[in-house]
């Protein structure tokens, strides 16, 4: 399994996730101009490096704490922290999928949220025993070109592209981490060996990307008809590339389809803290409204925020027009099964 190294957004290893880990570096958010911050936390990210710098930054201009951060994929992150365990320097953990945090919670690496701060966003999307916090959500997609395909010829539910017909049709990111948690909501929906059956019919019919950045830009050049990627992937392109230049549009599966899947990114802070109280200063203002706003005027991250009445940035489907699956973050298990599903369908 392999990542490649993104020039435009989170970095990516060239390295089995449960493995190996890739220092990408450390950033400094900048303290005020009239002194260097006196406190510091330490996050450990698999966020978009340019949204972390501005969250980090804007959260040191207003508290005077200062934030190390190290980037890395979100499960090599997860599997860092494992490592480390008791002695990790990491304060606070902020991921994009809510399988990490599960991991992580199960080996009791978390720290309960401040309730104050839970309250903040729907309980639904953050852990039911209050030790992580949903920060943004996400929906996955399909990308499809109207030269290539026709609308009405579009799959109902994200299964049917394990048929022979979808054979040469579609694009995916088995590697892409962002991948985990669908293959994680359909063994939960439908169980391993279908899900494992599935997999092997995208194995046949897909052409495999190494991102899903790559897939959107294959879909909007005109390489493949479709492809599975997540919402905020098509938004940036578009962004990048104006109004003209894109020839790909997004299309939503059949109301509850699993492809309706939404993620989310979520933060924590870790039990094993010496900065416990400004470790949960930073949770809490991850959901504030002036960051939650800032999130959602990002031209990087096109994710909706969770906050009640910041609205998401308008090129993205509203919330309430999603219809997800009934499947709640936490029961898309711990990626770890997936990943074991995927090799054993010969994806990874």
């Amino acid at each position: 399994m392999s990542f490649g190294i993104r020039a435009c957004c989170r970095p990516r290893c060239q390295a089995a996730f449960s493995a190996i880990v890739l220092f990408i570096g450390t950033l400094c958010a900048g303290g005020t101009a009239r002194a260097a911050p006196q406190q510091t936390l330490t996050l450990y990210s698999a966020q978009h490096p340019q949204v972390i710098h501005m969250l980090t930054q804007a959260f040191t201009e207003e508290t005077g704490i200062g934030v190390r951060v190290h980037s890395g994929e979100g499960p090599e992150i997860a599997q860092q922290l494992l490592r480390e365990g008791p002695s990790s320097p990491a304060d606070v953990v902020f991921v994009e999928n809510s399988p990490e945090l599960l991991l992580l919670n199960e080996h009791n690496m978390l720290a309960p949220v401040a309730a104050a701060t839970l309250a903040r966003v729907p309980s639904d999307r953050s852990a039911p025993d209050g030790r992580w916090l949903g920060v943004l959500a996400r929906q996955n997609v399909l990308a499809w070109n109207p030269s290539l395909i026709n609308q009405q010829d579009l799959p109902r539910s994200l299964l049917d592209l394990a048929e022979p017909r979808w054979k040469g049709k579609v694009a995916i990111a088995p590697a892409d981490a962002d991948f985990l948690p669908l293959v994680g909501a359909v063994i939960r929906a439908k169980g391993k060996e279908k899900a494992l059956s599935w997999l092997e019919g995208l194995r046949r019919n897909a052409k495999l990307y190494q991102d899903d950045e790559s897939v959107v830009a294959a879909v909007n050049r005109g390489s493949i008809a479709t492809g599975i990627v997540n919402n905020y992937y098509w938004a940036r392109l578009r962004t990048e590339l104006g109004e003209a230049g894109m020839h790909s549009q997004i299309a939503h599966f059949a109301p509850g389809d699993l492809g309706n899947l939404i993620n989310i990114s979520g933060a924590a802070v870790l039990a094993s803290s010496k900065n416990q109280a400004d470790a949960q200063r930073f949770l809490a203002f991850l959901v504030s409204q002036k960051a939650q706003e800032m999130l959602a005027q990002s031209t990087v991250d096109y994710e909706y925020p969770l906050v009640s009445g910041v609205a998401p940035n308008p090129l993205l489907t509203p919330l309430k027009d999603l219809h997800p699956p009934a499947i709640a973050p936490t029961a898309m298990g711990d990626d770890q099964e997936s990943a074991a599903l995927l090799q054993r369908a010969g994806l990874l």
